[in-house]
């Protein structure tokens, strides 16, 4: 009996090796062709710019409309493969290793193509900082009258909580003709207080009253409602320990009736039926953590 159950066993054995192998190959195969595939949208910035030759800036408008061809395709396919919209705050799941090459590509055959370095600007800090970075300085020294790079370049670092450079960087364009007059201000207020909500605000302010581009006015959009939500925490939250410090047992409310009666002045808005405070879409907060805590509803927009 144990004769005949060994070949039985290295058999199945041997059979699911050679599963798992051509799994693998399989696999790599994909990533091989779908790697093949991303290679094939750009050459090298000098290499493009020989080959087009006096139709550099056909050739950068080519590269830039591939470029966000590039960005589209892989939120398209995330979400053929994934449930629900894509959220554009969370680039870093869409793999795009390729986009700051196309971005180069674009700014070597046309240096004052703006555009290309203000969307870098927005979409490179979400998978590579220092790309961003090394895009915006080449676009500076192509353009060193254009305050609105200083402005991006600023803000990069700020999100670096690198109060000190975004502070430089936002004092030289405050140097530059024809600058608003806030950019000084900012300049002095990075040093100060980069690290508050208050300055955070005011960043996100001047970049969308400065952009025109939907991808930045969108990405500040959802940056302002999350502050929003934020300082409507700390006003909650205060309200919910209030509460339970002068409620007869201590204990935290089971509804939104009555937590706010002793805060009259507050600046949240409320649900006329349940008393329940809204967050900036109109969707009510939720009470957590048995009424003790405050969060956000699954369904609301703002994002975490």
């Amino acid at each position: 009996m144990k004769r005949e159950v060994l070949p039985i066993i290295v058999l199945l054995l041997g059979l699911g090796a050679v599963v798992a192998l051509a799994h693998s190959i399989d696999k790599r195969r994909d990533d091989n062709a779908r790697r093949f595939q991303d290679e094939q949208l750009y050459l090298n910035g000098l290499a493009a710019k020989r080959l087009s030759l006096a139709f550099n800036g056909l050739a950068a408008d080519w590269y830039w409309m591939r470029s966000l061809q590039y960005v589209g395709g892989k939120i398209v396919n995330y979400e053929d493969t994934h449930t629900g919209q894509f959220q554009m705050n969370d680039l870093s799941k869409l793999d795009l290793r390729l986009l700051a090459g196309l971005l180069d590509v674009t700014t070597t055959l046309d240096p004052q193509f703006i555009p290309a370095y203000e969307y870098g600007a927005v979409i490179l800090p979400e998978i590579s900082p220092d790309q961003a970075i090394i895009l915006l300085n080449k676009g500076i020294a192509a353009n060193p009258s254009s305050w609105r790079l200083h402005q991006h370049l600023g803000y990069i670092y700020w999100q670096r909580q690198d109060y000190e450079r975004a502070s430089a960087v936002y004092a030289a364009g405050a140097k530059l003709p024809g600058v608003p007059a806030w950019m000084e201000a900012m300049a002095a207020r990075m040093k100060a207080e980069g690290g508050s909500r208050d300055a955070a605000r005011e960043m996100y302010w001047h970049l969308q009253e400065t952009s025109e581009d939907p991808a930045v006015k969108d990405m500040v959009r959802r940056h302002l409602m999350r502050l929003d939500w934020l300082d409507d925490r700390d006003v909650i939250r205060h309200a919910l320990l209030y509460y339970q410090d002068h409620s007869r047992d201590g204990r935290c409310p089971t509804s939104w009736r009555g937590v706010f009666a002793e805060f009259p002045g507050t600046r949240l808005r409320f649900d006329p039926a349940t008393g329940a405070p809204l967050d900036s879409t109109g969707v009510p907060y939720r009470l957590v953590n048995g009424g003790c805590n405050v969060d956000l509803d699954p369904n609301s927009e703002v994002p975490h």
